[in-house]
């Protein structure tokens, strides 16, 4: 991989499983935190970084709500 990911080619952020989402956004904390890239390209990274953090959220926030259906 880049060191900046390519947010032009990534999937809709809702269409990823909790795995897919967590493995872009690790990836995408390691090429932030290389400080290579252009300032916009590491705005465009943080704003996607910033979607999947939510979006892993709330898919942990469902699984939570079953097993407390569960329990």
């Amino acid at each position: 991989m880049s060191s900046m990911v390519d947010t032009a080619t990534s999937r809709p952020v809702d269409t990823l499983s909790f795995e897919e989402a967590l493995a872009e956004l690790e990836a995408i904390v390691r090429a932030l935190e290389g400080g290579q890239g252009k300032l916009e390209a590491a705005v465009a990274q943080y704003e996607r970084g910033a979607a999947l953090r939510r979006h892993c959220e709330g898919l942990l926030a469902a699984a939570e709500q079953k097993v407390q259906a569960i329990v």
